[in-house]
């Protein structure tokens, strides 16, 4: 027996022995655990090993040392409140040495000895659960959102997507002027009956239902009119039109909801295929096809440059209530690059003189943004944000041609005023 334990020293008691069991098993699992570089828990050390005196038996009990402070009798009956002085001394923060912290799951917390066995205990410390990272999961998956995201152009519409489509559009435009122009007025009656398709779907929100049925066949007779017997043919087509959609209506009903309604009708006949059969009265002319290819060019012109002019340097709003992101800057755009535009087209494509291009220049931008103006004012009465959804980036097809309608007939005039046909 080793000579710190006195042999006369009382034996010890089942509570004892249990806690120094488990003692030698957090012992036991903290080497199982703990690297090859570290010293296992309990491990003596080399001083100590090699003093046979002060080498401690974990099976003999040690000695009161006088200070009151030994190990308890039976009689006491206490668990005690340390661990037994033979049991190897863990290592702070837990068997591994990590700090704990307080994880969901079964881990073991400061006030918590662990649960389960201690193997089970120990693979536990060593590979600890991951944490929980809910947020952060959110957080990153937003930052990927938003980079995906293509970033908005500081107009506010799609500006590939409004390219591509006026460039086929323009493709289009082209090979019917100058390959065949009845091609174009083939294309300028699909626009217009879409156009007016679309204008009977927003008016619709208001409860207005118009004769769709007769503006369509009217749209068609007033374009075709107008090339092949020329104005005098469009106007009795117009009349034409606004009267059968009239009489159509009341044939449905009569009463003040008739009246609405044949009220929109003749006013959309006017609006759409009306304006646009000027157009092609400018096909029928001599170099024609310059001329309404000279006119839609004054009026892209007109966006692209009110478009450039107002994202950079727009700053005072035309008509904040009407269209807010009209801006007197993109105004003076326009005008710049139009009347450039229009100098340019007047005298190499229409064999006229500089200063009629500047004349309708100005014209085509005041024609169309008042044009422009006026419908937006009607979406904004019929509270809608685009009539129809048909051209990627522009909205629909009259958002596209609204400009161009109220600036059909001014240019017409203007040319032939000035430039003669």
């Amino acid at each position: 027996m080793n000579d710190q334990h006195p042999p006369g020293d009382p034996p010890l008691t089942r509570r004892q022995l249990r806690a120094a069991e488990r003692a030698r098993a957090r012992a036991a699992a903290a080497e199982t655990s703990a690297p090859a570089d570290r010293e296992p828990a309990g491990a003596a050390h080399p001083d100590n090993a090699a003093d046979p005196d002060n080498a401690a038996d974990p099976a003999v009990p040690m000695p009161d040392d006088g200070d009151g402070q030994g190990v308890p009798t039976p009689d006491e009956g206490e668990e005690p409140t340390t661990p037994a002085p033979w049991a190897p001394i863990p290592r702070p923060g837990g068997p591994t040495g990590r700090p704990r912290s307080r994880t969901s799951g079964n881990r073991a917390t400061p006030s918590s000895p662990p649960a389960g066995p201690p193997d089970a205990a120990a693979a536990a410390a060593a590979d600890p659960a991951p944490e929980p990272t809910s947020r952060r999961s959110q957080r990153r998956a937003s930052r990927r959102g938003a980079a995906e995201q293509k970033p908005a152009s500081r107009a506010g519409r799609d500006l590939k997507g409004a390219i591509g489509v006026g460039v086929g559009l323009g493709a289009v435009l082209l090979l019917s002027l100058f390959i065949r122009d009845v091609g174009f007025v083939v294309l300028a009656i699909v626009a217009c009956g879409l156009a007016l398709w679309e204008l009977a779907r927003a008016v619709s929100t208001r409860d207005i239902e118009m004769p769709l049925v007769p503006l369509l066949v009217g749209s068609a007779g007033i374009l075709v009119s107008a090339y092949t017997s020329g104005l005098e043919a469009m106007w009795v087509a117009f009349m034409l039109t606004a009267g059968g959609a009239f009489i159509w209506r009341v044939l449905e009903g009569s009463g003040p909801t008739a009246l609405r309604d044949a009220t929109a009708a003749i006013f959309a006949a006017a609006y759409i295929p009306f304006m646009a059969g000027f157009v092609v009265l400018m096909l029928t002319g001599d170099g024609g096809p310059w001329l309404v290819l000279a006119f839609i060019v004054l009026v892209v012109s007109n966006d692209l440059g009110g478009y450039i002019a107002g994202v950079f340097f727009g700053q005072h709003p035309m008509a904040p209530t009407v269209s807010p992101k009209k801006s007197w800057e993109g105004f003076a755009g326009s005008i710049v690059l139009t009347v450039a535009v229009g100098v340019g087209m007047t005298v190499l494509a229409l064999d006229g003189p500089w200063w009629a291009g500047i004349v309708m220049g100005v014209a085509a931008v005041i024609a169309a943004t008042v044009g422009d103006l006026a419908e937006s004012l009607l979406k904004r009465d019929l509270g809608v944000k685009d009539m129809g959804t048909l051209l990627p980036g522009h909205g629909g097809v009259l958002d596209r041609i609204d400009s161009m309608l109220v600036a059909a007939p001014v240019i017409f005039v203007v040319h032939l005023l000035l430039v003669g046909n």
